[in-house]
């Protein structure tokens, strides 16, 4: 039973606000940092077991896992209670971490990999759901601002930890990192009350909508992934993998309607305050993800930054959308307003992601610094009025679910954007020059290394070209944005 709206302020019980955020603090930094923290191992990784054409699967097989798990978990939370499932996901979280660290080869690897993403996916939506279940509906949006910044900073420093963590102890340590805060993640779940889920009469495990559920995920996620990489003969792969997550698709959504205990329950879904949030979800992470992945590689191209530069140059990044995410949980709490936030947050975003693409050439790093600042800040308006929204209009049988929903989101979002914006970039420099084109596809792989073997005039054509090509890249961003503001605009649940 939901606790009533007056029975917990974490303003006035300061106690029992820190008994249940670290609780699920810890689980989501471990699994939104486990996104990112190989990236910068990936090198390393490739030069130790070999078999460099399928090191990237050491990511994507993650990736698809922790997609696939965050409904399941958040469908089964809703059933069975998500305390003891939370302690499941952390021991399958600890226990493909010691096997990642200990795999011979690429394959076993990423099958360790994938074990370990059915773990993160559990904890990122089991983390959400719990906030909201435990939390009565006007303070959620207190923890779900800290927890959006939780997460935001987790995927940024990802990478810097992974590449100091591969640059002093070796690869293998990086899976190896959390161990200790799986530890800790144990005693602090101990914490967390016990409530039962909904179990009902005459429940059956929806496997036929898990199988199709799986069958779409998993080809629409890999045909993103191949269409990064920018090979044109993997066209007609691509488009086999699109049609068959289409067909899964149909299958999945036809099976919903008639199932007893239905995997994603579309009485939830079709409700338009939860679809417009989950679509604002998908905006936000495809204006994000990208922008934080292709980051690196513009500061180090057009402004010469090295390494450990541009992870300072991405530190404003992660620092204000947790302001942004912060500021905007305690308005919820303190006015009950909900989607006005993002509305106005994402209006100023949208200036200044134009501004920044328009002027991109011409700006100096630093007031291209503060204009990506303040449009971090604004972008940090969207996640906590996300989670707030469905959870609040999904109510108690249908939380978990909720939760998993906007996970799922905002993941889809994340490599519908990444995917886009390598293709945008590519085809803008495969107009104007194909031999740059095809030495940014190195550059993402390997690195601006790959222009170490041109002379100093044509390298310095090569990094204009690609400078110039990133304000197609941004103005997508913008297009995302402007998605975003209308769907806040427009969506009807304005209050809690």
């Amino acid at each position: 039973m939901t606790l009533p709206s007056g029975s917990f302020d974490p303003t006035k019980t300061p106690s029992l606000f820190w008994s249940v955020y670290p609780s699920v603090m810890l689980p989501m930094y471990m699994a939104v940092q486990d996104q990112t923290i190989v990236a910068s191992a990936l090198p390393g990784i490739a030069a130790s077991l070999g078999d460099v054409e399928h090191v990237s699967w050491v990511v994507v097989s993650y990736l698809v896992t922790a997609t696939i798990a965050a409904p399941v978990y958040g469908y089964l939370g809703d059933v069975f209670g998500r305390r003891k499932l939370m302690f499941l996901a952390l021991g399958l979280f600890i226990f493909s971490s010691f096997l990642c660290s200990l795999a011979p080869n690429i394959a076993l690897l990423a099958a360790a990999r994938a074990l370990q993403g059915l773990g993160g996916g559990g904890l990122m939506s089991l983390s959400q759901a719990l906030i909201g279940e435990i939390v009565p509906p006007r303070q959620r949006g207190h923890y779900q601002g800290y927890l959006a910044t939780v997460a935001t900073v987790a995927a940024v420093l990802g990478p810097v930890v992974g590449g100091l963590m591969t640059e002093r102890f070796g690869w293998r340590s990086v899976f190896l990192f959390n161990t200790p805060l799986v530890a800790v993640a144990f005693v602090m779940v101990f914490r967390i009350p016990v409530r039962a889920g909904a179990r009902r009469a005459g429940f059956a495990f929806d496997a036929p909508g898990l199988l199709y559920f799986v069958c779409f995920v998993v080809p629409v996620l890999i045909g993103l992934e191949q269409a990064r990489r920018f090979d044109a003969g993997s066209l007609e792969l691509i488009a086999a993998l699109f049609a068959l997550g289409a067909v899964a698709l149909c299958l999945l959504l036809r099976r919903e309607k008639i199932a007893a205990s239905p995997l994603l329950p579309l009485e939830m879904l079709r409700l338009t305050p939860i679809w417009k949030a989950n679509c604002l979800a998908i905006c936000h992470g495809a204006a994000l993800t990208p922008l934080v992945a292709f980051l690196p590689i513009y500061f180090r191209v057009a402004h010469g930054a090295s390494a450990s530069q541009t992870g300072l140059l991405l530190l404003p990044v992660s620092v204000f959308i947790g302001l942004g995410s912060i500021l905007t949980g305690r308005l919820i709490t303190r006015t009950g307003r909900t989607m006005i936030w993002p509305t106005i947050g994402l209006a100023g975003a949208l200036a200044a992601f134009t501004l920044f693409a328009l002027e991109l050439v011409f700006l100096p790093l630093r007031d291209l610094m503060i204009i990506l600042s303040v449009a971090s800040f604004c972008i940090g308006s969207v996640m906590a009025v996300v989670q707030v929204t469905v959870q609040k209009e999904a109510g108690r049988k249908f939380i978990g679910s909720a939760a998993g929903s906007v996970q799922f989101s905002r993941t889809v979002g994340a490599a519908f954007g990444t995917a886009l914006m390598a293709s945008v970039l590519f085809a803008s420099l495969s107009v104007s020059d194909p031999e740059a084109a095809l030495l940014f596809g190195r550059i993402v792989d390997s690195g601006p290394s790959a222009l170490d073997g041109l002379d100093a005039i044509r390298r310095t054509v090569i990094e204009g070209e690609i400078a110039s090509a990133f304000r197609a890249a941004f103005l997508l961003v913008a297009g995302f944005v402007a998605c975003g503001l209308l769907l806040a605009a427009t969506n009807p649940s304005r209050r809690i």
